[in-house]
């Protein structure tokens, strides 16, 4: 009878052991379906980079959180002139980089001047137009003082763009990033996944995890399996939209739907023929039958858009009935256009499952029109160059992912070649406005310019496909900015 005691107490504590190992999981495989060009958030425009590295390890003065609110960052407080203008930052103490060096005021001066350079490559160099100066006035406080009163200041401090870096790893966060995060840059497999690692000196709470590694998965007919089998445990925005039901009936995972601030649009080169004629461009926007896109593209999930605005924020306007589909009037207006017969152009897609599927059904419905396409499919990298910095495309299909970004079409030179003095002064006066209401006005009568103009055809918002094992806790359901911010995800038992 001893030895049956003995042997069930043996049994039992090695049960407990196996319970606690399996409750103590710190690891975690994510899949993503692109790889960045590179590490560096603020010397890319690629929302991949930020989907890795944003709050995980690099962060800014300020934070986005998971229901797009303005939180504290490196900066645990700050204080705003009564004229709006002048910002001064009380930075957390003890803070340190990755390897090993000090965060102090001196780097988020560095940082800010580097980001608003003549000579910057910052993507989004637009978020700091308007500092006028940047000054040291301890180790902990920063002063930053503007051009003009901006009400958007805080939540641009918030970006990928704007993290904080050190001029001692600047040059180098392509290859090796290093921030003051949760996480520290682990290695970088290229082709196959990003691994970080905790930080065990972060200056914040512990992240739970030890270890995430980022894996690409760029084909959405192997993420099923990898989710299956537990090669992969979670998947922010799932890619494999049809297999949805199947794996809603697992109950191993969670399916969480929620919203992104992806703006998908059918972009067009407003600065070539025949993209230049507004009656083109408004046959092009007839023509689409955007309710055929969304059902093919995102498993009928994405919600129609009518501009370039998110339907989640409180100044959106419904514009999806300004050019409903109709073939007729589109074949109409290429009549008008001088262009009866149609013409040929290309179509450049990157490598996402919504622009390939999306980008078929697009060519499809313009051939009804005499509008003939040639799909150009491209990776990543070649999209960037070719499209976003080069210019070289007819049409293209795009989720932009920036929250609030309506501001793009006002910019000088952005690869849609758009120009309206009437919009650009609709922008200058939004930047300078702080009360609500006023710039909620303000947004509402943006949206409804680019509409009209045509510059796009603007097909659906983004959906935020979750799927994850059940027993993870802590993922975003929703996606106000481009991240997957692992610092409160955790596994349960």
């Amino acid at each position: 009878m001893k030895s049956l005691v003995t042997v069930f107490g043996a049994a039992a504590i090695t049960l407990a052991s196996a319970n606690a190992a399996l409750s103590a999981r710190t690891d975690l495989v994510i899949g993503v379906v692109l790889e960045p060009p590179h590490l560096d958030p603020t010397a890319g425009a690629a929302g991949a980079i930020d989907e890795i590295l944003y709050a995980n390890v690099f962060e800014g003065l300020t934070r986005i959180g998971p229901n797009g609110e303005v939180l504290p960052g490196l900066a645990e407080s700050w204080e705003v002139s009564e004229d709006g203008k002048v910002y001064t930052f009380k930075l957390r103490a003890g803070v340190k980089f990755h390897d090993g060096t000090t965060f102090d005021a001196e780097d988020v001066k560095f940082s800010l001047d580097r980001a608003r350079a003549e000579d910057s490559v910052n993507a989004q160099k637009v978020l700091f137009s308007a500092i006028d100066t940047v000054e040291v006035v301890d180790p902990l406080t920063v002063k930053v003082t503007l051009k003009r009163p901006q009400g958007s200041f805080l939540y641009n401090m918030g970006w990928g763009d704007a993290v904080i870096v050190a001029p001692e790893s600047a040059e180098t966060n392509k290859e090796k990033p290093v921030g003051t995060g949760p996480f520290r840059f682990d290695r970088w497999a290229r082709g196959a996944s990003v691994t970080l690692v905790r930080n065990p000196d972060y200056w914040g709470e512990p992240a739970a995890l030890e270890k995430a590694e980022f894996r690409f998965v760029p084909d959405a007919a192997a993420a099923v399996p990898a989710l299956l089998s537990g090669d992969v445990q979670a998947f922010p925005n799932f890619p494999a939209s049809d297999a949805l039901e199947q794996i809603k009936a697992d109950p191993r995972f969670a399916v969480v739907i929620g919203s992104t601030e992806g703006e998908t649009i059918l972009a067009m080169n407003n600065a070539k023929a025949p993209f230049d004629n507004l009656k083109v461009r408004q046959a092009i926007s007839h023509a689409i039958d955007r309710e055929e896109i969304i059902l093919g593209a995102s498993n009928g999930l994405g919600q129609p858009i009518g501009s370039h605005f998110s339907p989640a924020n409180e100044a959106y306007e419904d514009l999806t009935g300004l050019y409903p589909h109709d073939a007729e009037k589109a074949k109409q207006l290429l009549a008008e256009a001088g262009l009866a017969d149609g013409f040929s152009a290309t179509i450049k897609l990157p490598p996402t499952t919504y622009a390939r599927v999306g980008g078929e059904i697009v060519t499809s419905q313009l051939a009804e029109v005499d509008i003939k396409l040639e799909i150009i499919p491209m990776e990543w990298a070649q999209w960037l160059e070719q499209v976003f910095t080069n210019k070289d495309f007819d049409l293209t299909i795009i989720s932009h992912t920036e929250p609030n970004d309506i501001d793009i079409y006002g910019r000088d030179g952005y690869y849609f070649g758009y120009n309206n003095p009437e919009f650009k002064t609709v922008m200058a006066e939004l930047d300078a406005t702080v009360d609500p209401e006023k710039r909620n006005e303000l947004y509402r009568k943006a949206q409804r310019i680019i509409a009209e103009d045509a510059v796009n055809a603007f097909l659906f918002q983004l959906p935020k496909v979750g799927v994850w094992d059940a027993k993870l806790v802590g993922m975003w359901e929703n996606s106000p900015i481009q991240a997957n911010d692992l610092t409160k995800v955790r596994w349960t038992d």
